[in-house]
């Protein structure tokens, strides 16, 4: 049976091409027969997420999660990456999340927390999947709402936007008093806003 989850990553699979398709079997392959090996696990597979933006170039993001969803890391090692990754790596855990079911809501929050309060808007995009709409509290989930308006990131990256947004009176207020604070500024009120807000003010 697949899911939503299943699907993605189907499609992430048919958006490579026969050369990156087989370097990236072939680093899952790699990676997991180093697992037999425990102090030469970490580096291969790492090593392997790292190269991807050589050997994988305009597709090295979908490479990448692949490969962490095959290797299935665990907490620390996620963080351990995010930490010292560049923008490119650090998109790439943070899209992986969902697809990794058995991190706890702890787990992983602190990558998610840590991509909004940059202003990369990639990194910002990719923080606001499936991961963080099952485990962002409402105000962390408000604030990550008024973040993707601020930086311009399209609201349709945020995954359940439907679902938590309903009926959410809070959420409502805070749309209204940014929207007023744009045309106070004379800055136009993005059409994300207005249907974030459409959203917030059904009835639940």
């Amino acid at each position: 049976m697949t899911t939503p989850l299943t699907d993605d990553l189907a499609t992430r699979w048919k958006s490579l091409d026969a050369l990156t398709r087989a370097w990236l079997t072939n680093a899952v392959l790699e990676s997991a027969a180093a697992r037999e090996v425990p102090q030469r696990s970490m580096l291969v597979w790492e090593l392997r997420f790292s190269e991807a933006g050589r050997h994988c170039r305009d597709t090295e993001h979908v490479a990448r999660v692949l490969l962490l969803h095959a290797v299935r890391p665990d907490a620390a090692d996620l963080a351990r990456l995010y930490a010292h990754g560049t923008a490119a790596e650090r998109g790439a855990v943070l899209r992986v999340l969902p697809h990794l079911p058995y991190l706890t809501r702890g787990d992983a929050l602190p990558l998610v927390e840590d991509a909004l309060r940059t202003n990369d808007t990639r990194l910002i995009a990719a923080a606001v999947g499936p991961y963080a709409a099952r485990h962002l509290d409402a105000h962390a989930w408000r604030h990550a709402v008024l973040k993707c308006l601020f930086t311009g990131v399209p609201l349709d990256e945020m995954a359940e936007l439907e679902r938590r947004a309903n009926g959410d009176d809070e959420l409502a207020r805070m749309l209204t008093d940014y929207a007023a604070e744009r045309s106070a500024a004379g800055r136009p009120v993005p059409e994300d806003l207005h249907r974030a807000l459409r959203l917030a003010t059904q009835e639940s």
